[in-house]
């Protein structure tokens, strides 16, 4: 039973609140500053209320700063360097507007406004990056009773409003993959402007649907050239383009680790390629630092994803090809023919590592010009009679 008592001209209480579990000895919490008796007494049994359902949540003057470091310590702990610091840059925009703000200060109405005025700067898509990566901070401090409610449940986010002048920019699907005589062009630029290893990397990234990371990550052990397959677990993680500071790094799913079927030219290419990294290798073994990367520099170092992007986009300057495409959409590229050669969308999903078909589906299941004249003339051949009578 909570004791009430006067103090000064106003009225307080104290009540029990458990033992303290390092000496045993009973914890007294209270509260003052009450108008009347029956003010404190309210307060008194709402608090008893609380503390005997569990629902009692210790006053804290922990910032909001200090919870996202706290909970990026807790989530390391399963998750990859890559998601971390990509949750790490979204929260950033948390913590400029709530950071030193006591967490059990921040209203719903509050962060609303802040994913308001986040809509204005950004994308739909990063605004969800930063309300999902603030829903898991807040969600931490929930689950460990650091908070009476959760301020990012039933947040109102932006949706994307289609303009005239965003669709005539975005340019339809088109400009997201390269057409298969495109698709020949740039291979043929690559192979007789193209610098050491430009030929392959572009190759296999067509003829396979890999990702970027997924590619410049093989060793050459995972290549099994009497099978013709070749297997994908890991990918390069390099965020700061150091050539030596490169990580390693588990698959986006595991859908993603597969066992793939190359084609012929692939393999060709690939011991052509081994032979002049053979020939490399000699010339710099004092310095070489040899680590089985197939896709490696002259010091035998993993190539970044900015080299290869930049050498995509120095051969496309000599192509007569005008879409803004880059090393990914050689993925979407390889979607689309799969689709054009009738290949089952579910082997496509597998294929590309997809642990949700609708994520294959959705994404990907974009037609190529081909199809759609291939699609044309059928119909017009289904519909000659009644057109030949129509004229």
């Amino acid at each position: 039973m909570a004791y009430i008592y006067k103090r000064g001209k106003s009225w307080a209480y104290r009540a029990y609140a458990g033992k303290d579990p390092t000496t045993g000895k009973d914890i007294q919490k209270g509260k003052s500053g009450f108008a009347t008796k029956k003010d404190a007494q309210l307060a008194a049994a709402l608090f008893e209320r609380q503390f005997h359902k569990g629902d009692y949540i210790q006053p804290s003057g922990l910032t909001v700063s200090d919870l996202c470091q706290e909970w990026e310590r807790h989530y390391i702990v399963d998750a990859k360097v890559s998601s971390l610091r990509a949750r790490s840059i979204a929260l950033k925009h948390i913590i400029n507007d709530f950071g030193d703000m006591p967490i059990q200060k921040v209203t719903k109405k509050a962060y609303q406004d802040t994913i308001d005025k986040l809509a204005k700067r950004y994308s739909v898509n990063y605004v969800s990056t930063i309300h999902s990566s603030a829903c898991l901070v807040f969600e931490y401090a929930m689950e460990n009773k650091l908070i009476r409610s959760v301020p990012t449940e039933n947040i109102k986010l932006p949706k994307k409003k289609d303009t005239v002048e965003s669709l005539e920019k975005d340019n339809s699907f088109r400009d997201k993959f390269l057409e298969k005589e495109e698709l020949n062009e740039l291979l043929l630029t690559a192979k007789n402007e193209g610098l050491e290893g430009d030929l392959l990397a572009f190759t296999m990234l067509a003829y396979t649907g890999m990702r970027i990371g997924e590619m410049i990550a093989l060793h050459w052990s995972d290549i099994d050239y009497e099978a013709s397959t070749l297997d994908i677990y890991k990918t390069y993680y390099n965020p700061n383009n150091n050539k030596s500071e490169y990580k390693l790094l588990t698959p986006k799913t595991k859908s993603s680790r597969r066992t793939i079927s190359i084609d012929k030219v692939v393999i060709d290419l690939l011991h052509k390629h081994k032979a002049e990294q053979d020939h490399i290798k000699q010339n710099n073994k004092p310095f070489y630092h040899d680590e089985g990367f197939i896709f490696a520099t002259n010091e035998g170092y993993p190539k970044t994803i900015r080299h290869i992007a930049l050498r995509m986009q120095r051969l496309l300057k000599i192509t007569s090809i005008k879409k803004d495409v880059t090393p990914h959409s050689f993925r979407h590229t390889h979607t689309s023919l799969l689709i054009e050669a009738n290949v089952h969308i579910k082997e496509i999903q597998e294929r590309l590592g997809h642990s949700d078909i609708n994520t294959t589906m959705n994404i990907y299941a974009h037609m190529t010009e081909g199809i759609k004249k291939e699609a044309s003339t059928r119909f017009s051949n289904l519909m000659k009679d009644l057109s030949d009578n129509i004229n």
